[in-house]
């Protein structure tokens, strides 16, 4: 019957075999106390009432000037919202809590090991030393409003801080990942027109004291290959007074923050008002190969929306202690630990090392020491929490009433484990799907007045009208049970305002592909194109496949790797999944599984001859592998997430390219061997398609 189903799909569709889940809805405690249970917020955030409705989000901040113009559409794509209207994010994430919160805390830091205190920053000490920060880039750099920082950190107090005192002058930041290398930030530097660098010495990830340094130094030679001169590096002492790096300051050019800082202590720095559209900060996207991909946001707009689905959707209310796993490198650090908690006097936990370090236990004892209620994190995470400690939850007396998961699609026994194990069937969970382009969440179940339901996303959220094409701009109607390209119909106040200096990719990257009318001042004739695939069930709950990237096209059939993977995890021993393409003589493309296995077991051949006959039963032989790798573990990016580009340069006999940033480079090398042979292997070009598989890790 999957084989039949699978024959009807056009090539232009992405074939679906996914069945629907149970409803699973919240339980009365969460609803009595939810900010968002007034079920006529539907109808306000109608398309009757677009784009007023989203004024209930602006509401939240404080504006030095209100706007006059809600949403400007006369240069699409290029939106403008609350045109008109000043205000000052550090203003609104700060100062303007002082009254009523100043001794709450605003961020408290848990260092990864485990013998050194926690501390806790108040609102009252966070509005002292971002203005300290403000005032020796202002003073001490000689840094001005529309000027970029390149800020390439670990995951200490300091960062957000240097982010804050940022906004509060209208500098652009632009924030690298700390675990990406010297050459990544120096290119996004050299691409921003960064004069200033602002680091690190060092921190700790997985027990280990990493040297930070040295990439400063290498950020610094490439920009000015690139033609982009660095004045400054600003390094932050992860110890106050001691330095954790070996390698030598520039005289001239490098500077101990904590030293300069001694010249600014207690100095004020009044917050500029900024207009709505003024760019608030760049966030490269993390594609592994061409020019970097600065993702422009804009102040007002940014500000509201992130402000507004962090109340409805995350639930944050000030007395809560909310915890986000996330990096700050990456939007939902930027979106979701910093400015959204942070513009509702949130209390925000800062998290610096590995989560399963030294143990699998680790982010339970950090829950309950700290009286954690909202958690929010990745299904990578997720993941691998349940693969090396699946029964740790239960030790432990934490009790969360909401929990996120983002980043990518989460499968139905994924998430079950997180809602029954770690959730202890009291935690909602919002299930989100959103992208660095976005802002902020785009579908999602609002969580006191929507169900929820294992592996799906739900509706979109409020204020957003999404649709899904075919590969030739036909609808796919919701319910028919076929995917598609899902596209977002309306602007919204959180999308991103254009690339950065290339207006051209913005529109050719986003908005080209299903644009109805290039002459057209209507926004309906100009949706969003999230090159993500999906499927719309009748109940309106939205069901992420992946990148269109990331699908097979096995004998004219589009096969999503994500359902594949899901496939795989239903096989009790699998811990982790990857699916990746290969190139196949008589079927163009087939799928290739990788999977890692939970401790203790031993019978890798009957596992793969379950994983094969899942898959054939759950989605049909069309998608039969032509291989099941079981490895000792898949290659991951520092912040987690699987990189497939590298196992599918395995499988085809490619260059993985530079793996040394991995968090666990050496285990390429044993997949090669286990997959290639002991010997010397002569390296294939490989199409493009294979070539760009998983760039969106």
């Amino acid at each position: 019957m999957a084989t039949e189903r699978a024959t009807e799909i056009s090539q232009a569709q992405i074939a679906v075999h996914w069945k629907e889940e149970e409803y699973v809805r919240p339980t009365t405690k969460f609803v009595g106390q939810a900010n968002l249970v007034d079920p006529a917020v539907t109808e306000r955030f109608s398309e009757d009432h677009f784009p007023e409705c989203f004024r209930e989000y602006a509401d939240l901040l404080n504006w030095s000037q209100y706007w006059h113009t809600t949403l400007d559409t006369s240069n699409p794509p290029f939106w403008k919202w609350f045109v008109g209207g000043k205000l000052n994010a550090c203003y609104n994430c700060v100062d303007r809590h002082l009254a009523k919160y100043g001794n709450k805390a605003a961020l408290i830091f848990v260092p990864e090991p485990e013998d050194e205190p926690v501390y806790t920053i108040t609102y009252q000490e966070l509005f002292t030393r971002v203005n300290e920060v403000a005032a020796v880039l202002r003073d001490f750099c000689g840094l001005n409003t529309g000027d970029r920082v390149t800020i390439h950190m670990p995951m200490i107090p300091e960062l957000p801080i240097t982010m804050l005192a940022c906004a509060r002058l209208g500098i652009v930041h632009s924030v690298v990942f700390g675990g990406f290398s010297g050459e990544a930030a120096g290119l996004r530097a050299a691409d921003s027109g960064s004069r200033v660098m602002i680091y690190a010495d060092g921190y700790y990830r997985n027990g280990k004291i990493v040297d930070h340094k040295p990439s400063a130094d290498i950020a610094v030679a490439l920009a000015e290959k690139e033609g982009q001169n660095v004045e400054k590096v600003l390094v932050w002492r992860r110890h106050y007074g001691q330095c954790l790096s070996t390698k030598p300051m520039v005289p001239g050019r490098d500077y101990f923050m904590d030293e300069v800082l001694k010249d600014f202590k207690r100095a004020k720095v009044d917050p500029i008002s900024m207009d709505a559209e003024a760019p608030l900060f760049l966030m490269y996207t993390s594609g592994t190969t061409g020019k970097p991909k600065g993702c422009q946001h804009r102040t007002g707009g940014y500000l509201a929306y992130v402000t507004g689905t962090s109340k409805y959707y995350q639930d944050i209310h000030p007395e809560d202690v909310y915890w986000c796993m996330a990096d700050i490198g990456w939007i939902t650090g930027h979106s979701y630990i910093v400015y959204g908690p942070l513009a509702l006097a949130a209390t925000s936990v800062l998290y610096e090392g590995a989560p399963n370090y030294p143990d699998a236990g680790r982010p339970w004892r950090i829950a309950e020491q700290l009286d954690v209620n909202i958690f929010h994190t990745s299904p990578t995470a997720i993941r691998s929490l349940r693969k090396t400690g699946p029964e740790e939850p239960k030790k432990y007396n934490y009790h969360f009433k909401h929990m996120t998961t983002v980043g990518e699609p989460i499968e139905p026994e994924t998430w079950r484990w997180y809602y029954d194990v770690v959730g202890k069937r009291e935690a909602v969970i919002v299930d989100t799907w959103w992208q660095t382009e976005t802002g902020g969440f785009l579908c999602s179940t609002k969580p006191a007045l929507d169900p929820m339901k294992p592996g799906s996303t739900g509706p979109p959220v409020l204020g957003i009208f999404p649709i899904i094409y075919d590969e030739e701009g036909k609808e796919v109607a919701t319910g028919s049970g076929k995917a598609g390209n899902i596209c977002i119909r309306n602007p919204w106040p959180g999308i991103m305002q254009t690339v950065w200096k290339d207006d051209d990719r913005f529109v050719k990257q986003y908005y080209a592909k299903y644009c109805k009318n290039r002459q057209s001042k209507d926004w309906r004739d100009w949706p969003y194109f999230a090159a993500d695939g999906a499927v719309g069930p009748p109940d309106g709950y939205y069901r992420i496949l992946g990148r269109v990237d990331d699908v097979i096209n096995v004998a004219g059939h589009r096969l999503g790797t994500k359902e594949i993977e899901s496939a795989c995890l239903t096989v009790p021993e699998v811990a982790e999944a990857a699916v990746i393409p290969v190139v196949d003589e008589i079927r163009g493309r087939m799928p290739v599984v990788y999977v890692s296995l939970k401790p203790g077991v031993s019978d890798g051949t009957r596992v793969k001859e379950e994983i094969v006959s899942t898959i054939e039963t759950m989605i049909g032989k069309i998608a039969r592998p032509k291989a099941v790798n079981i490895v000792p573990d898949l290659p991951k990016t520092r912040s987690g997430k699987i990189m497939r580009r590298v196992l599918a340069a395995i499988s085809n006999t490619m260059d993985t390219g530079d793996v040394t940033t991995l968090a666990n480079p050496d285990v390429v090398e044993l997949i090669r061997r286990q997959v290639q042979g002991e010997g010397p292997v002569v390296m294939k070009e490989g199409p493009e398609d294979v070539k760009r598989f998983g760039e969106s890790e």
